[in-house]
């Protein structure tokens, strides 16, 4: 059996609670956008988001009930929607936060991707309020829709750039600071809220790599040979 399909095989095992997780946001997905009627799930939706009012009226279920959604398509391929879905939910909590969990353990990924959701949201807003301030964005933005994971999987984005071999990270570092920037609005000096919000959670994720590198487990090695089967049966099991 090839190594991808061995990796498939071993994901729920390796990185359960975030197998758990990629499931629970493909179910919720799937209900707000298919079971719920439109009317219902627009309601849902606004309730969990993280903007200004909801911040102020009801916190603790803006900021845990937007990390049960992801805000993205999964049908429209062509899409930057989808492009967006595929870098938040596939590269960032599928992946990133899968490889945290194997190497890091459960609590310290998931604590570096609830840094990230919480502390890019709660530090976005005091930037909002500085900017309405300022008159760089419209009052509208109290109530703005803003729910979704991608803070979280910025910031495990982020943190995994220790992980990777030298080489690598600062392409990657380019690329995880760069991808927010790309379909960003500008309201005066500053981009729109939620690339901001991006930005600060990548912000976090880089500040948390050193400690996800010293915490690093080391990766397992491949069996030498003479631990493989003797006789006729050498030829099988991993090659």
């Amino acid at each position: 059996m090839g190594r991808l399909p061995l990796a498939v095989r071993a994901y729920p095992r390796r990185s359960p609670l975030t197998f758990a997780y990629v499931c629970l946001l493909l179910l919720t997905h799937v209900w707000v956008e298919s079971v719920l009627p439109a009317d219902n799930s627009a309601v849902l939706l606004h309730h969990v988001s993280t903007n200004l009012d909801n911040l102020a009226d009801h916190p603790l279920a803006a900021l845990f009930g937007s990390a049960l959604f992801f805000d993205g398509t999964l049908t429209d391929v062509g899409s930057s929607s989808f492009a967006s879905t595929f870098i938040t939910l596939g590269i960032g909590v599928a992946g990133c936060l899968a490889w945290l969990e194997y190497r890091l353990g459960t609590a310290r990924a998931f604590g570096a991707f609830l840094a990230g959701h919480i502390g890019a949201t709660l530090l976005t807003a005091l930037v909002i309020m500085a900017a309405l301030g300022q008159g760089w964005y419209p009052e509208s933005v109290r109530q703005a829709w803003d729910f979704g994971v991608s803070y979280g999987a910025q910031a495990v984005m982020g943190a995994a750039t220790a992980l990777l071999p030298r080489r690598a990270r600062l392409p990657w570092a380019a690329f995880v600071l760069g991808w927010p920037l790309g379909g960003a609005d500008w309201s005066g000096p500053l981009p729109d809220f939620t690339t901001v919000g991006h930005l600060v959670a990548a912000g976090i994720g880089f500040a948390l790599a050193p400690l996800a590198a010293g915490r690093a487990r080391p990766r397992p090695r491949p069996k030498a040979d003479t631990d493989r089967p003797t006789g006729h049966s050498a030829g099988i099991g991993r090659p």
